[in-house]
């Protein structure tokens, strides 16, 4: 029976007295489910990870009788020149996509959340499309728009009889991989600029200064720590990103660890699991210590709070006439290059039957590659798994974020800072990583072996992947119910289950809405999570990309990465219908 107005009015009163709370409102079932809880996250999280660990020292798979400790798989991989050219390449494409990604976000935050720039809402949606959208869509849309034969590149081509970019070399995967992670910057800054006031800003302006003055010379300094912080994020997505290097650095050898991994899959004929095992351990030593710091970083960023405050004024500055056209001519060129030209180049290609020089599109205009995906069962059932998994396995995401969620709620002992440790390790480990150890998981542990080949593997994959995130969504909502009304519930008598069930979750249940709709979007874009797991039957659209991209089935990938951006439109249509917050 739920509590009603009355009791909770009764004990409202009673802490406002101070009354301490009668005898039977002990905590110990509170314990009890915290541990509960933070023992089964522990294994879901820890029990791939010490695979991977004990598969590393390994000479062999795992599941081989005549495998045994060893240490030459490390000996194996860390001899190889190979793995030196990719570690090297890797570490020049996370530190380059940072400093593509971290002037640009911060540039984007400062001039919408502290201009009066025009058009201010439909731009800040606008600028975190590429963040929704698939790495592995976005890389298959660059190339058949600005790649060797893209259709931009092949008009640009015929009229000036060259093209200055080469969309293969890696300064071009540097380039594409920051702009599409400028969004990610941009969340983080923009969230600590709303929070300034606006006094010294005003203050330079009346000085003098330039707005660009302003923003080097006042506003940087108050937003460093957060810069900082997406610096430390962007550098940690870089050495886990795998579609960019994949579609775009695979056709010239260019190799990071992740593709490094793929490529060890079949390097004998068989596969070679120890050898991927240590890339990956050298992968987890790397990304690790990063995530720590980025934890270090949030937590003494919070000191940087005062600078903010309830009264605090935000002013816009004023860009005037020229400043108006100079900032909106810049956001709409980054638009273009970053959501206009991928988007627009499946678009275009998805609906025609061949492209290249001398090829009129119009002539060739077809919906054949559609009537493909209906013809071939694994592609039909890959469609409608993506949806099964987003949808529904969205929606039991967030039911069980949200368990894990409450065992950390109004909790800061030391099992709150296990759980957020555990937390945190899934967000050190790349999607194929992940989806690899969990592939592992399910071979060896007997009982779940029978879980392999279905959709529940998947999803338990995809649920570890999104962890961090789906956990922070929901924390972020249960942090906005007053502690007041718990201790009102607890104090009138009620268990910390029945004070979750009739107080919190009644109050947080209008967020939990627009938190799935959220979720959705993260399983709707995984594609890396699923390429060892994905068999006959488990396919969804991302794995069934990077599959196809071996084959050179250009069509059916083109259709596929259509179907994938029309759900996430819609996905983040119906998020923001359900009041989801897209921005802190």
């Amino acid at each position: 029976m739920s509590m009603n107005a009355t009791e909770i009015a009764r004990g409202l009163a009673q802490v406002e007295r101070g009354d301490p709370p009668p005898k039977i409102a002990s905590p110990i079932d509170a314990r009890w489910y915290r541990n509960i809880a933070i023992g089964l996250l522990a294994i879901a999280v820890l029990a791939p990870v010490g695979l991977i660990v004990y598969q590393s020292f390994l000479d062999g798979p795992f599941f081989s009788p005549r495998s045994s400790v060893s240490l030459e798989a490390y000996r194996y991989v860390l001899t190889d020149p190979t793995f030196w050219i990719a570690l090297r390449t890797t570490t020049i494409f996370a530190f380059g996509m940072v400093f593509v990604a971290v002037p640009l976000g911060g540039i984007l935050a400062f001039l919408l959340t502290r201009t009066d720039i025009r058009f201010k809402r439909t731009l800040e949606i606008l600028v975190l499309v590429p963040m929704f959208i698939s790495s592995i869509v976005l890389a298959f849309g660059y190339t058949v728009s600005v790649g060797p034969s893209g259709f931009l590149t092949i008009w640009f081509r015929e009229l000036f009889g060259g093209v200055p970019w080469n969309l293969y070399s890696l300064p071009g995967i540097i380039l594409i991989a920051g702009l599409s992670h400028v969004p990610h910057v941009y969340l983080y800054v923009s969230a600590a600029m709303r929070n300034l006031p606006s006094d010294l800003e005003e203050a330079a302006r009346t000085s003098g200064a330039s707005i660009w003055q302003v923003s080097r010379d006042v506003t940087l300094p108050m937003v460093l720590p957060a810069l900082i912080f997406a610096a430390a994020l962007n550098l940690l997505l870089g050495f886990e990103t795998f579609g960019i290097p994949l579609v775009l650095g695979d056709p010239n050898g260019i190799l990071v660890l992740t593709t490094y991994i793929y490529k060890l899959t079949t390097l004998f004929g068989v596969p070679t699991y120890q050898l991927m095992a240590v890339v990956a351990m050298v992968l987890i030593l790397i990304t690790l210590p990063l995530v720590f710091f980025q934890r270090r970083l949030l937590r003494n960023s919070r000191r940087y709070a005062a600078l903010g405050g309830k009264g605090a004024r935000a002013t816009p500055l004023k860009l005037g006439g020229n400043g108006q056209v100079i900032a909106l001519t810049g956001i709409a060129i980054w638009l273009l290059v970053s959501v206009a030209l991928p988007i627009g180049g499946i678009s275009v290609r998805a609906f025609v039957s061949a492209w290249g020089q001398g090829i009129d599109l119009l002539d060739y205009v077809t919906l054949a590659n559609f009537d493909r995906l209906l013809e071939v069962p694994s592609l039909s059932r890959g469609i409608v798994n993506t949806l099964l998994l987003s949808v529904v396995g969205g929606a039991a995401a967030v039911f069980i974020y949200l368990l894990v969620g409450l065992a950390g709620h109004r909790n800061h002992g030391t099992s709150n800072t296990v759980l957020d440790y555990i937390v945190l390790l899934p967000r050190a480990l790349p999607g194929l990583v992940i989806g690899l150890a969990f592939f592992w998981v399910f071979l060896f542990v007997p009982f779940l072996t029978p879980l392999r080949p279905t959709l529940v593997a998947l999803f338990i994959a995809y649920m570890v992947v999104g962890l961090s995130y789906g956990l922070r969504l929901l924390q972020g909502t249960l942090i906005q119910v007053s502690p007041e009304l718990e201790e009102a519930a607890r104090t009138s008598g009620a268990t910390i289950g029945r004070t979750w069930r009739d107080i919190v979750i009644p109050i947080v249940r209008p967020g939990l809405a627009g938190a799935w709709a959220l979720i959705m979007i993260i399983f709707l874009r995984e594609y890396a999570t699923g390429v060892y797991l994905m068999g006959a039957g488990t396919e969804v659209i991302g794995s069934l990309m990077v599959t196809l991209l071996q084959t050179g089935a250009m069509d059916t990938i083109a259709a596929l990465a259509f179907i994938s951006i029309i759900m996430t439109a819609a996905g983040l249509t119906l998020a923001l219908r359900l009041g989801a917050k897209i921005h802190d």
